[in-house]
């Protein structure tokens, strides 16, 4: 077993927020030992507390959202994708406003900041789930499944009308290593015609042609990063939901899905944890 690790020191950044469009400092602090990821919200009375834990996902419209003490968060899957690989057990995380910065739309200038800020070991061991039987959520044709694993592994397919996508499937054994390498910097992925809707719905107003990869109806918008940057993403999504289960072994096989199926999937996984199911 390895030890739990938490940062060397407070770091901080600043930015807008991919679908609020609104101005926030965020401060990374280290976290004492068996406290897990807690986001602190500073503009708030008291400054309440919002642990990064399955129990506490109230919304997958769009990003994932957190709440606990009549307090949110949103949009923390790619942060929290960050956290999971760089194995970063302990955080508080201090934002101004309810949603961190888009950055480049990735998880990899987290990961940057965060390795800026070095990592130090703690007293206590560090804890890992690793699964024990086989959970599924499935609708039609969609489907996640987690399956005992000695490792973490993502198997992805995601399947898209677009002509410039089709079916995509991505399979990849998660290391620190090539989590930066092939998956931390795939930017999330929009659709021209979708846009207006999500502002209307309040949503994307800090996303620009470089922080989302936007694709009209024949060609890309945006610079890519990768050739396969959606599929790539949607494993970064996958990660960053999945750690609010903290550290795991296991194989994660998903098909046409996104942040509604990972929450399912992670709060029966929890349940059972917990010996209610």
């Amino acid at each position: 077993m390895s030890k739990q690790i938490t940062l060397s020191q407070e770091i901080s950044c600043k930015g807008v927020g991919l679908h609020s469009g609104k101005e926030v400092e965020i401060v990374f602090s280290p976290g004492d030992v068996n406290t897990g990821i807690v986001f602190v919200r500073s503009d708030l009375e008291n400054k309440p507390e919002i642990r990064a834990i399955a129990e506490n996902v109230t919304s997958t419209v769009r990003a994932t959202t957190l709440s606990e003490n009549d307090a949110e968060v949103f949009t923390v899957e790619h942060l929290l994708a960050a956290l999971s690989m760089l194995g970063i057990d302990n955080c508080r995380i201090s934002m101004s406003s309810p949603e961190p910065p888009v950055a480049g739309g990735s998880a990899i200038e987290f990961c940057d900041i965060l390795l800026k800020a070095g990592r130090i070991e703690q007293a206590e061991e560090k804890k890992v789930y690793s699964v024990d039987k086989a959970f599924s959520v499935y609708d039609g044709d969609k489907y996640i499944v987690v399956l005992p694993y000695d490792g973490f592994r993502v198997s992805f397919t995601s399947i898209n009308d677009h002509p410039m996508l089709g079916t995509q499937f991505f399979d990849i054994e998660l290391t620190e290593e090539n989590f930066l390498k092939e998956i931390a910097e795939a930017k999330t992925v929009a659709f021209v015609d979708e846009i207006e809707q999500m502002k209307k719905m309040g949503l994307g107003l800090g996303g620009n042609l470089e922080n989302v990869v936007v694709f009209d109806k024949d060609k890309i918008l945006s610079k890519v990063r990768f050739e396969n940057e959606l599929i790539r993403h949607k494993i970064l999504d996958v990660v960053g939901d999945f750690y609010l289960l903290g550290h795991l072994k296991c194989h994660i096989i998903a098909v046409k899905t996104g942040h509604a199926y990972n929450s399912q999937i992670a709060k029966q996984i929890q349940k059972y944890r917990n010996g209610e199911i």
